[in-house]
């Protein structure tokens, strides 16, 4: 099976087309939970009604389902909490020229 770290490295070959950077560090992966073979990710879009949303969660399961011991990728798209740039990892933050802050 593999460890959230193989996952969440395996998701960051999925790029968002409009921004052209990764979903993980963009922060728009909320949660991984394996469970037997089933992956389920719970995630979220940069707004509402993305046009790319429908590429992404491909991408998603795409590349998830791709990682050994991974039978079946279950997506979740979810609104809450709505995302924010301040959700980016601090590289990202760093490369979009977005001040790095506590808030979530």
């Amino acid at each position: 099976m593999p460890t959230e770290a193989q996952i969440l490295d395996a998701l960051r070959e999925v790029i968002d087309p409009e921004l052209g950077y990764n979903i993980v560090d963009l922060g728009l992966i909320y949660g991984l939970a394996l469970d037997g073979g089933t992956l389920k990710v719970t995630m979220t879009m940069t707004t509402r009604g993305c046009p790319a949303q429908d590429y992404i969660q491909d991408g998603v399961f795409r590349r998830a389902i791709q990682l050994d011991g991974v039978d079946d990728v279950d997506i979740e798209l979810v609104w809450d909490p709505p995302w924010s740039p301040q959700k980016m990892s601090a590289v990202a933050k760093a490369l979009f020229g977005i001040e790095d802050s506590a808030q979530p």
